[in-house]
C-alpha cells in the first residue's frame, strides 16, 4: 500500500471533491511538456517531478469512467498493491485500507450523494453528450449534468465553456460538492489548437494540452474561493498517432495504457 495515502474518510465531508479527466491524454507529452514549462498552471499545483506515470484500467472512455466511477483510479506503474482513495463495498478487495472511503453504493458518485454532496457533470466527450441511451449512462449517475456541442469535441474554445459552467455552479452551489468535468479538448480533432496545422499529431496534441492548462486556472480559483477541496487530475486513456501503425486507442498499447496522473488539495485563498 501507499506509504502516505490520503485519508478518504477525513476528506468527505469537509472538502469539495474535484475529478478532472483530461480526456485522450497521453503521459509522455503530458510530462514533456511539464518538464519543457510549457504548463505553468500544472505547475503550480503539481510536485515538482511533475505527473505521475499511472495505468488505466480502460482503453477508451466508457470503460475506463466505470472504473473509475467504482473506485478504480489509474494504478501506479511501478510498485505494489496501492490503496484506492474511493471504493464501493467488494467481498475480497486487496486494495482497500482504512484509509479507503468506502459506500455501499454501486459508484462513488452514488456513495458521495448519500454523504451530502450535490453531484455535477460537466461532459465533453460522445459519452457525456446524453443524445443517445449510451451517452447518457454516466451522465445519470449525476445529480445534475451538462454538455452543449460547444463543450465537445473539435470546439475551439471548449474548456473555457466548460470552467465557467463549472465556476457558476460552484458559487451558486451551498454545502459540499462533487464536480466531474471531462475535458474534450485533447481529444481528436486537436489539430485547431496550433496555428496552421492541418491534421492531428503529437504536437496538436500538445498544444490542446497547454490551451487546457491556462482554461482550467479560474476553476482552481473558484474552488479556493468555496473552501478547501480535493482534487483528481487524470486521463483516461492515451492515443497513438502511428506507433505500431495504430491511430487513436481502444487498442492495447503503451501509449494508450500509460496516462498522467495527480491529485492535490486546494486551500481556501
Amino acid at each position: 500500500m501507499s506509504a502516505n495515502p490520503v485519508d478518504m474518510n477525513a476528506v468527505v465531508g469537509t472538502h469539495d471533491i474535484v475529478f478532472v479527466t483530461l480526456d485522450t491524454l497521453r503521459y509522455d507529452v503530458a510530462q514533456a511538456e511539464f518538464e519543457q514549462g510549457r504548463l505553468p498552471v500544472f505547475q503550480s499545483l503539481l510536485p515538482p517531478g511533475g505527473w505521475e506515470r499511472r495505468h488505466t484500467p480502460g482503453s477508451f472512455t466508457y470503460a475506463a469512467h466505470h472504473a473509475f466511477f467504482a473506485g478504480f483510479l489509474p494504478t501506479p506503474s511501478e510498485g505494489g498493491p496501492d490503496a484506492r482513495l474511493f471504493a464501493t463495498a467488494f467481498v475480497g478487495s486487496q486494495t482497500t485500507s482504512d484509509t479507503t472511503y468506502v459506500c455501499d453504493q454501486a459508484d462513488i458518485v452514488s456513495g458521495l450523494a448519500a454523504s451530502g454532496y450535490h453531484t455535477v457533470c460537466i461532459g465533453g466527450v460522445g459519452f457525456f453528450n446524453r443524445q443517445t441511451a449510451l451517452s447518457r449512462v454516466l451522465p445519470d449517475l449525476f445529480a445534475e449534468s451538462h454538455w452543449s456541442p460547444s463543450m465537445g469535441v473539435g470546439a475551439r474554445h471548449s474548456t473555457e465553456r466548460q470552467v465557467a459552467l463549472a465556476c457558476r455552479r460552484l458559487a451558486e452551489l451551498p454545502g459540499r460538492v462533487m464536480l466531474f468535468i471531462n475535458v474534450s479538448a485533447i481529444h481528436r480533432p486537436n489539430r485547431c489548437h496550433l496555428p496552421g496545422a492541418t491534421v492531428d499529431s503529437m504536437h496538436t496534441h500538445a498544444a490542446a494540452l497547454r490551451y487546457v492548462d491556462g482554461a482550467l486556472a479560474p476553476l482552481w480559483s473558484a474552488c479556493r474561493q468555496r473552501g478547501p477541496s480535493f482534487v483528481i487530475v487524470c486521463s483516461d486513456h492515451g492515443s497513438a498517432y502511428g506507433e505500431d501503425g495504430h491511430q487513436g486507442h481502444r487498442v492495447a498499447h503503451e501509449c494508450v495504457w500509460t496516462v498522467p496522473y495527480a491529485h492535490f488539495f486546494l486551500e481556501p485563498s
